[in-house]
């Protein structure tokens, strides 16, 4: 079957320096970016595995010994994107970023495919930087945060209307992408295991209802939006809970008295949404050991799931990514037709490239 990674990540971090270089005169510190969060980091720790610092040569060596043909790569330290508050600093590091990802991976090796990053925090910029990083430096689209101060309401707010309107011009994808974890109802937490369990799907959970039941997906309707390393099993808590939200004392009108936009007359919240995952504006990641994929697939359709490696953050090596596909591929609750699905043809839809 063709493999192809949704979400694997570069380190940033560690590329600081070099990040640095394209930074404007005066402000070429190392740390571009903000700390994801209070949380991520400050507990004491048994095992501390640092996280890898995969080069374009080690990153085509993964591919192969993986048997991926190409992967999608997103930031480390980048994903904390939403967190600036200064529009002028944000418009600099993204711009940045950028450009190092391109000199740095996406030039080097066709096997590394590049998103780029955008300053939401001035959707006129992110607008032109959007852009230029799909037609100049040849990235696949943008990363949208899931949280962050920098993040005005949320992402189906009509502020960031112009965003998608560019990217269906382009015809390239959005993703949303969680990392940080603050504001959830968990910041006074001293254990961070559940906090890195819960974080995730819900920033992107967030964000999902937020461009749902804002209409985004009905007034760009050839826009493609993922949401990223939050698993598969959201997806059916999701639908169960618009379901029984989505009633006769719940629908709100205009001052016309007319519905708003959303599920059509007589249509379950549910299917409104999974309206818009069979025709492809709708995808999310998942983990290779999600027990739930199955009745995730049941529930919303084979065609939304994408495999994500993660390398190098939760995965570090080769053999345990390929040893992960192997036990997803020999799956019982999966038919063929979802292991191809899921394992590379959505990837195809969305990302829309060719090895």
């Amino acid at each position: 079957m063709k493999i192809i990674d949704a979400d694997g990540h570069i380190n940033d971090y560690a590329g600081g320096d070099e990040i640095a270089k394209f930074m404007p005169a005066g402000n070429r510190s190392s740390v571009i970016f903000p700390v994801l969060d209070h949380l991520h980091y400050q507990y004491l720790r048994k095992y501390r595995e640092a996280m890898g610092n995969p080069g374009p040569r080690e990153w085509d060596e993964f591919l192969e010994k993986s048997g991926i043909e190409w992967t999608v790569v997103y930031p480390s330290a980048g994903l904390s994107v939403g967190r600036i508050v200064d529009g002028e600093w944000a418009i600099a590091a993204c711009r940045a970023y950028n450009n190092w990802l391109y000199e740095k991976f996406v030039n080097v090796s066709p096997r590394i495919k590049g998103i780029g990053l955008i300053p939401v925090q001035d959707v006129e910029s992110a607008v032109v930087e959007l852009r230029r990083a799909v037609k100049e430096l040849g990235m696949c689209g943008a990363m949208l945060p899931s949280n962050g101060e920098g993040i005005k309401g949320h992402l189906g707010a009509k502020l960031y209307w112009p965003i998608y309107e560019e990217a269906e011009k382009l015809g390239c994808c959005l993703a949303v992408h969680g990392g940080c974890h603050h504001h959830f109802g968990m910041d006074t937490f001293s254990t961070y295991y559940p906090i890195h369990a819960l974080g995730h799907p819900f920033g992107i959970m967030v964000q999902a209802a937020g461009m749902l039941a804002h209409g985004i997906f009905d007034r760009f309707p050839k826009l493609r939006v993922a949401f990223l390393e939050g698993g598969a099993t959201w997806v059916p808590f999701f639908m169960d809970r618009i379901d029984r939200s989505y009633n006769r004392a719940h629908l709100q009108v205009d001052l016309d008295g007319e519905l708003l936009v959303g599920p059509k007359p007589g249509e379950k919240a549910s299917d409104y949404f999974k309206r818009h995952i069979r025709e492809g504006r709708i995808f999310v990641g998942f983990d290779c050991d999600d027990s739930g994929l199955g009745f995730a697939v049941r529930k919303a359709g084979r065609e939304p799931f994408l495999f994500a490696s993660d390398f190098p953050h939760e995965i570090f090596d080769a053999a345990t990514c390929r040893r992960e596909l192997d036990e997803l591929l020999s799956r019982e609750d999966l038919t063929k037709e979802d292991k191809e699905a899921v394992v590379g043809g959505n990837a195809e839809r969305l990302y829309r490239l060719a090895a």
